[in-house]
């Protein structure tokens, strides 16, 4: 498991020094996973800190189910052989003691820093995996809240391996009646109206309990509205259940899913936009001497 930060340019010395050492950390060809490796990616683009959390989880996979990532930060996950299916979310407002013992506004698991296999408390944005043969399901659930906008991408995979997230935050506008709001009146998550009414109508059971007498609700239209291909309720699976085959996955928290991001597989960059990463590199390797020239000339 490999942490990664993207440090933000503070001055032009600092440029000068980060970005040689940085490209030549990339093209270093430090060693890698192997091809049938299946490695996952979780990139924080909020403003603060954020807890992901990793159910079921290891020390081998997700650092025990749970760990800090600062803003800018991404961590390179490899995992289990032989498939995996389980659940990825992040966790905001938390703060833990040196034991691991603590509490979040959203997405609580307990009072551990390590979820192991429990699972977190709505509202909470999830982001869901079943990795198999021959392909691998995946999704961005809301049916239990948002918390935090999500986006899966898929890269180096093969099939339909669409983007299923969020474009937008729900936290902006969330109906009164289903905001959580911290101390100060700021909305943190939002409900889900089965959370909040806990009606069968908004929870799809009884004589709602099938996808043909459970239909969308206002509620849900505006879940759907800001995550376009996330579930906003039960049997929202046309635009929100996904496929594609041996892939590796970038969850990006507080980004949109037209966003391009990057990660890394056997000792290449893939980025999300594209399952073919030789150009890239090659137009990077390109691009090293006019980096190197612009830099001594601005010394």
């Amino acid at each position: 498991m490999k942490k990664i930060t993207i440090f933000p340019s503070r001055s032009r010395c600092a440029l000068r020094l980060m970005l040689p050492l940085a490209l030549l950390c990339f093209f270093s060809g430090a060693p890698r996973h192997a091809d049938s490796a299946r490695v996952f990616t979780i990139v924080n683009m909020c403003e603060t800190v954020i807890w992901p959390a990793v159910t079921p989880g290891s020390d081998s996979f997700g650092f025990g189910g749970g760990f800090a990532l600062r803003p800018q930060q991404s961590v390179v996950l490899r995992a289990p052989a032989g498939g995996w299916s389980g659940r990825i979310w992040a966790r905001t407002g938390c703060a833990f003691d040196a034991s691991g013992n603590g509490t979040c506004a959203t997405g609580a698991c307990g009072t551990a820093l390590k979820c192991g296999g429990a699972s977190g408390e709505p509202p909470a944005s999830l982001a869901e995996f079943t990795l198999a043969s021959p392909s691998d399901f995946y999704d961005v659930s809301l049916v239990d809240g948002f918390n935090l906008p999500v986006a899966v991408r898929p890269v180096n995979g093969r099939g339909n391996c669409s983007v299923a997230g969020c474009d937008g935050d729900l936290r902006r506008t969330c109906p009164p009646e289903l905001a959580t709001k911290a101390a100060g009146g700021r909305t943190v998550a939002c409900r889900s109206a089965c959370d909040v009414f806990d009606t069968d109508q908004y929870c799809c059971r009884g004589k709602f309990g099938g996808p043909g007498t459970c239909p969308p609700t206002a509620y849900s239209k505006q879940f759907k509205a800001a995550c376009p291909t996330a579930y906003s309720y039960a049997y929202d699976d046309p635009s929100s259940l996904f496929t594609c085959s041996n892939a590796d996955y970038i969850i990006t928290f507080c980004s949109d899913r037209k966003k391009q991001v990057c990660s890394y597989h056997n000792n290449r960059l893939v980025c999300s936009d594209s399952s073919r990463s030789g150009p890239i590199i090659s137009m990077l390797l390109l691009m090293l001497p006019l980096v190197f020239l612009v830099l001594h000339i601005s010394v």
